[in-house]
């Protein structure tokens, strides 16, 4: 039976951790009574995900064969707080211009030669970090307007869950190393790329921690999927409406690198571990592409298929 996981505040603000089935929310802690897994984390189901997973399982079968038996447990989702469901992530890596159609919008939109087919060419993916816990913001959650920027864009994304270690793995082999899936909103300062007053031709001219790192900087959730529920993460639709309008509507299968590429690429650099999260690049539709930006009381839905709807209110 298929499950998900996520992160929740209960009534005293202690995070609480959920399982999702057949759209039904409960408590774990209650729900898995006498299992191992009860009162654990997500985080402390990471480290040891296989595990985990097996235990998981049979606690998703008996609450959609008798759900009417943990109503005790049964979380009511407009009520709860929900929180990034991996509260404490190692490193979150973010691959940059990974998606076919938004690399053709930005080259018309900014003017640039960028290269359609890296792999081609033998050029490797790229990728930049966020900050780890201070970036992150859950689901529902308002996001402070970042002061320092006035050009505040949207980028929808599938963010993949480390579940093991991995340590220069093949491409064949890397999908093995995720526990699982989520939405995530890749918020972006375009204003603080680039420093003005720095020389064009300076190495200091661009500010990544500007453009990308700031409180609320990475939405993720409302859940975490195991990846034994996700057929391919190369098919599935992805999009984002912007205050009810559609802005993004793509599939993931217009990865320029795919899901295998990046953990195989960044395990050969450095290991990765259970927690870390890779935001895996966005469609084309961001505000950029239009010179269009966030403003104050904007909300942003981002849903991407089998995998939830994740909403960001910018304040």
């Amino acid at each position: 039976m298929k499950y998900q996981l996520f992160t929740y505040a209960d009534n005293n603000g202690a995070a609480g951790t959920g399982i999702a089935v057949n759209q039904q929310l409960f408590d774990l802690a209650g729900a898995a009574t006498g299992s191992p897994v009860a009162g654990k984390s997500v985080m402390n189901l990471l480290d040891n995900w296989d595990s985990a997973h097996a235990q998981l399982l049979p606690v998703a079968d008996a609450l959609a064969a008798s759900s009417g038996e943990h109503m005790s447990h049964r979380l009511a989702a407009d009520a709860i707080t929900f929180l990034p469901p991996v509260s404490h992530p190692g490193v979150i890596y973010c691959a940059g211009a990974n998606y076919r159609d938004h690399v053709e919008a930005m080259s018309r939109a900014m003017n640039h030669k960028l290269v359609l087919d890296p792999k081609a060419e033998g050029i490797p993916p790229w990728h930049f970090l966020k900050a780890g816990k201070g970036s992150l913001a859950g689901h529902r959650e308002v996001v402070s307007f970042p002061g320092h920027s006035n050009m505040l864009d949207w980028e929808a994304e599938l963010a993949v869950v480390i579940g093991r270690r991995a340590s220069k793995v093949s491409v064949d082999d890397a999908l093995q190393y995720v526990a699982g899936y989520s939405c995530s909103n890749d918020l972006s300062a375009r204003d603080n790329l680039k420093r003005d007053k720095i020389d064009v031709s300076s190495p200091f001219r661009f500010d990544w921690i500007g453009h990308k790192c700031f409180n609320g900087s990475c939405p993720i959730g409302p859940f975490l999927t195991p990846a034994a529920f996700v057929e391919s993460p190369e098919d599935l639709d992805i999009k984002l409406w912007l205050n009810g309008e559609l802005k993004q509507d793509s599939n993931t299968r217009n990865h320029l690198y795919g899901v295998a590429d990046q953990i195989s690429y960044l395990s050969h650099r450095v290991d990765l571990h259970p927690g870390d999260i890779i935001l895996t690049g966005t469609p084309a539709g961001v505000g950029a592409e239009s010179g269009t930006f966030l403003k104050r009381g904007d909300v942003m839905k981002v849903w991407i298929a089998g995998l939830g709807e994740l909403e960001t209110t910018v304040a």
